[in-house]
């Protein structure tokens, strides 16, 4: 039977590889029967990526610096979005440090011609909905389709979700604070992941904010 308990994705001990000689990365997570993977990029000052075609999606949260393409700049502490199709070129002025969610693959691309446009949301412009005692969210992004979607979650000191069971799963990042369930403390900087069918309590000593990328829901359980 698979294990579905959480697991902590500590970055720090995960080994960086070069990608160009301006772009490095590390290899967070991934599942290959969805051909999914969450990867830290780091771009250093004037990097770039040539011209490329997303075959599959990408969900990225801009930890430090910025970058930029054909249809904007995602700067820090936002979130920004390249559709299945999206062509585009990726630099970084002064670089970045960046944590992308990726689905598929890239091909190589020569012109933007009529593909989709990547876009950038400002997390700022969000507002918080309160979604339990303790606990609010800023929602960032929705497909309906693939019962994917992306938030961003702060914990007062102290908040608690309740025991619950995981349909579909769930990748989360700690920007700041900490948070932990049964399987351990999960400190800012690093990841967790919680695969269907996890059953698990989520709390927080001393509060935390997180960047979460759900895919399908969670049921409560006793």
């Amino acid at each position: 039977m698979a294990d579905t308990s959480s697991q902590i994705i500590r970055v720090n001990e995960i080994e960086w590889a070069s990608m160009t000689p301006t772009i490095k990365a590390k290899a967070l997570w991934s599942d290959p029967a969805t051909k999914r993977r969450a990867q830290l990029t780091r771009f250093e000052s004037g990097a770039t990526l040539p011209m490329h075609r997303h075959v599959g999606d990408e969900l990225l949260y801009v930890i430090e610096g910025s970058i930029a393409d054909e249809h904007g700049i995602t700067t820090a502490g936002n979130v920004g979005y390249r559709p299945n199709g999206c062509v585009h070129s990726v630099s970084s002025k002064n670089g970045a440090t960046v944590l992308a969610i990726v689905t598929g693959g890239i091909e190589p691309a020569t012109d933007l011609g009529g593909a989709p446009p990547s876009q950038n949301f400002t997390l700022g412009e969000i507002a918080w909905v309160d979604a339990m005692p303790g606990v609010r969210q800023k929602p960032i992004w929705h497909d309906k389709e693939t019962k994917r979607r992306a938030a961003l979650a702060r914990f007062d000191p102290g908040a608690q979700l309740p025991r619950h069971k995981h349909v579909g799963d769930e990748l989360i990042f700690v920007i700041e604070g900490s948070n932990f369930d049964e399987s351990g403390e999960v400190l800012a900087g690093n990841m967790n992941y919680r695969p269907n069918g996890c059953v698990h309590t989520v709390s927080t000593k001393n509060g935390a904010t997180v960047f979460a990328l759900v895919t399908g829901g969670v049921e409560m359980t006793k």
